[in-house]
């Protein structure tokens, strides 16, 4: 099979990438990665909405999987996933961004035969055997890790109806004052909890003293 001009090794990079997820041949293979997953696990059509989810997801496992006993979070840190990198910074904004994304992302899959829409009640994408194929060359550290969080995420987000998996996707993109991911807190999040809390006991010149460890003292 040819592999297609735009995810081959040899293809022109106009200037440097900072971010990886802003980098399109890098959105791509995740989104084969991610396509190969489904179908290995007998989930060969997915919604736009569904997909969008899990594509967020699998990338940032470690805001679904919180808790430190969780044997399969303790897999995905020894793959070498970090809750405390940069790009688990303002979730619910890269979430908004990668998904207005997707849409380009998935008909360029199209375009190179790598993806097929199907029509059943809804839309529904599947990866192609070309696809198929180009996903099982991805040999990096980073792929087998991917590979990993995907087996993991998908066996877990595919038991929620669509429903609760946006509810819980919001629940997992929320920054809050006592998030159980203060590493998912950057300067913009704490602007903003800033002004939402001018009203808290803390702000005010009473004698409360300011929380120590979550609880009001």
């Amino acid at each position: 099979m040819t592999v297609p001009h735009l995810l081959s090794s040899d293809a022109s990079r106009p200037s440097l990438v900072v971010v990886p997820e802003d980098d399109v041949v890098f959105r791509l293979a995740q989104l084969l990665l991610l396509l190969a997953s489904l179908q290995r696990q007998r989930q060969p059509g997915v919604s736009l909405e569904r997909l969008g989810c899990y594509d967020f997801l699998v990338a940032n496992p470690l805001l679904v999987l919180t808790d430190e006993d969780d044997s399969d979070r303790k897999r995905l840190l020894m793959a070498g996933f970090d809750g405390r990198a940069l790009s688990y910074a303002s979730p619910a904004h890269r979430f908004t961004t990668r998904r207005e994304r997707l849409q380009h992302d998935l008909a360029l899959l199209v375009a190179y035969d790598l993806v097929s829409p199907t029509v059943n009640k809804s839309v529904l994408y599947a990866v192609t055997p070309a696809g198929l194929d180009l996903a099982g060359r991805f040999t990096a550290v980073y792929a087998r890790s991917y590979r990993l969080s995907a087996e993991i995420l998908i066996r877990r987000l595919s038991r929620l109806t669509d429903k609760r998996l946006r509810e819980a996707v919001r629940t997992w993109t929320t920054v809050g004052r006592y998030t159980p991911r203060p590493e998912a807190l950057d300067l913009l999040d704490a602007v903003d909890l800033l002004h939402d809390d001018t009203d808290a006991p803390w702000f005010t010149n009473t004698a409360t003293s300011p929380p120590t460890d979550g609880q009001l003292t």
